[in-house]
């Protein structure tokens, strides 16, 4: 069965976004956060090619350095490049050695925790979730995925990083579009970073990111937090009608509070 049109979600940002396209995949890129604000993936699990991973982290010459975090912001810490566009998604078809070469843009990175980005019950967990899905059922998916930006998100060698990321997998059926969203959160360990990363930076380490958690959360949550209008989406939400991610979080600061 063919797969919808879905279309790019278009994130509120203050600043303007600049869309790049590559294999497979697009993203929107914040010059001002200097990372993208969202991106869009097509997977087609019954093409998917194993390819050889490689390493080659390379700027996209399209877009000034100044707009794009760089080599700098992971050297010499415990910082993962973490694909916001997982390597082996847009693997697949005549295409799959250039979509698997496209990933490793730094504009498809964002900064975060090696113990987050590599962990089987976090960020690399609900990588492999997803994929299997549309491996073993021969199944089409669009995955939209960033970084949900705060204004107090704490500032690490000139980048702020991102406390919160979104997944929202979205895929046909003889139902028509169906949606499930994620939200992966890091916060609260991250309370006091500021102090934190002035302390770290000055004996050379990273600033010390912490324990996550994660959330199935209905996608209207996630385009409130990330200002993202993706309307389509939440009209197929198959979860649309669970308590909200966003009210339980109010419940829990009120709580904090007293």
């Amino acid at each position: 069965m063919p797969v919808e049109p879905v279309e790019l979600p278009l994130p509120g940002t203050r600043q303007p976004t600049i869309r790049l396209d590559y294999t497979h995949f697009s993203l929107l890129l914040d010059p001002e956060r200097r990372l993208a604000a969202a991106t869009a993936v097509n997977i087609d699990g019954a093409r998917l090619v194993d390819v050889e991973r490689g390493d080659d982290w390379h700027l996209d010459p399209r877009v000034d350095e100044s707009e794009q975090a760089g080599g700098e912001l992971y050297a010499r810490n415990d910082l993962d490049r973490g694909h916001l566009v997982r390597r082996r998604d847009p693997v697949w078809g005549p295409d799959a050695e250039r979509a698997n070469r496209d990933t490793f843009v730094y504009t498809n990175a964002a900064p975060q925790a090696a113990q987050f980005n590599q962990s089987k019950e976090l960020w690399s967990g609900l990588e492999d979730y997803v994929l299997a899905n549309a491996e073993t059922f021969d199944r089409r998916l669009s995955v939209f995925t960033g970084p949900i930006f705060g204004d107090d998100d704490p500032t690490y060698r000139g980048v702020r990083i991102p406390r919160l990321f979104y997944k929202v997998a979205a895929w046909a059926n003889e139902r028509g579009i169906e949606a499930a969203g994620y939200i992966l959160d890091q916060r609260p360990q991250l309370d006091d970073i500021d102090l934190a990363t002035a302390t770290a930076l000055a004996v050379g380490d990273p600033p010390p990111l912490g324990p996550f958690r994660t959330f199935q959360v209905p996608i209207g949550d996630i385009a409130a937090l990330a200002g993202l209008s993706i309307d389509a989406l939440v009209d197929a939400d198959v979860h649309a009608t669970q308590t909200s991610w966003l009210l339980m979080t109010q419940r829990s600061e009120i709580l904090l509070q007293r």
